[in-house]
């Protein structure tokens, strides 16, 4: 296979911050020799997570077997996913928040017709349903677990209790009409069509706030392995997780 370079569009900060949980994690356990230095690991991992490069591409390039790069990047994925804040750690920061934006995305996965329970019939493709937390300028603060892309949003909002947490905490909630029912908590548009008068400023309005939320989603899916995973769906919950462990770090 051919090799040539490459680049990663992330800090050295995002660098620096993986390569420590690395280094750290290595004399936690013992580690004493590997093929890759702690930097190398990191920038195998980003290069993974960032571009979506196969196992197989980035064994060729980082001149190692493609057993050894699995390994490599699991063990970082469930070390960052184990940083990712819980809803609970994430209500310590919404409450010093003015409001939040909550939204739902379905991460494509590569699955055929026969797995029904991972169809989305709105977005018409195989995925995995992830509810997501946003802060008034549209910085990520939270994701949820990944669930079957059949899940409605209301449902999965419901599973993962994030309503019940709002209210607890008296924050208020900005998300669109999927939402509708989950209760005082989480305000949605006015449904119907050919709206007018105050009902139509009202929706104008609503949107005008909640189109903030898009931004975290969209830094969300700028982590190209997102745009189309290819791993078993028990691992996706991990790989969400330490994409957001490492935004929040940046």
């Amino acid at each position: 296979m051919l090799v040539y370079p490459s680049g990663i569009d992330l800090s050295n900060r995002t660098l620096r911050h993986l390569s420590g949980l690395l280094a750290g994690h290595r004399r936690r356990i013992g580690s004493r020799w590997r093929r890759l230095t702690c930097g190398r690991q990191a920038m195998l991992v980003l290069a993974h997570l960032r571009c979506g490069d196969t196992y197989a591409r980035l064994a060729a390039g980082f001149r190692i077997g493609v057993a050894t790069a699995y390994r490599y990047i699991r063990e970082a994925v469930d070390l960052l996913a184990a940083l990712a804040p819980t809803l609970e750690q994430a209500m310590t920061t919404v409450r010093k928040k003015a409001y939040v934006i909550l939204d739902g995305t379905v991460l494509p996965i590569g699955r055929i017709a026969a797995d029904r329970p991972y169809y989305s019939g709105k977005k018409k493709h195989h995925g995995m349903n992830v509810q997501v937390l946003a802060d008034p300028a549209g910085r990520l603060i939270w994701a949820s677990e990944a669930l079957p892309g059949a899940t409605h949003d209301l449902t999965a909002a419901r599973a993962h209790g994030i309503p019940a947490a709002l209210a607890a905490d008296d924050i208020k909630c900005w998300a669109d009409k999927a939402y509708q029912g989950t209760g005082p908590a989480i305000r949605v548009p006015i449904r119907g069509k050919h709206l007018r008068g105050w009902c139509r400023r009202h929706n104008r309005d609503h949107t005008k706030i909640r189109s903030l939320g898009e931004r975290a989603m969209a830094i969300l899916k700028s982590w190209r392995l997102l745009q189309k995973l290819r791993c078993s769906t028990t691992r996706i919950t991990a790989v969400v997780r330490a994409v957001v462990a490492l935004e929040l770090a940046s």
